[in-house]
C-alpha cells in the first residue's frame, strides 16, 4: 500500500542491512522510505549543481 499518490518501489536489500537501517531511520525518527525519499532529493540536488558548475566551464 503506497501512502500520499506515490507508487511503490521494489528494491533489494539483505535482512542483516535492513534490520541496521531500520533502527538508523528509528533513531533518525523517520520512516525507511521517507529517509530514502530525502537522500535521493540530496543526491538529484547535489548533480544538478555540478551539471551547471560544469556549463559554466
Amino acid at each position: 500500500m503506497t501512502t500520499k499518490g506515490t507508487p511503490g518501489r521494489m528494491i533489494r536489500v539483505d535482512d542483516e542491512t535492513w534490520e541496521a537501517y531500520g533502527e538508523v531511520c528509528d533513531a533518525k525518527g523517520l520512516s525507511r522510505a521517507a529517509d530514502l525519499r530525502v537522500y535521493i532529493k540530496r543526491e538529484i540536488a547535489a548533480y544538478r549543481r555540478q551539471q551547471r558548475a560544469d556549463a559554466k566551464s
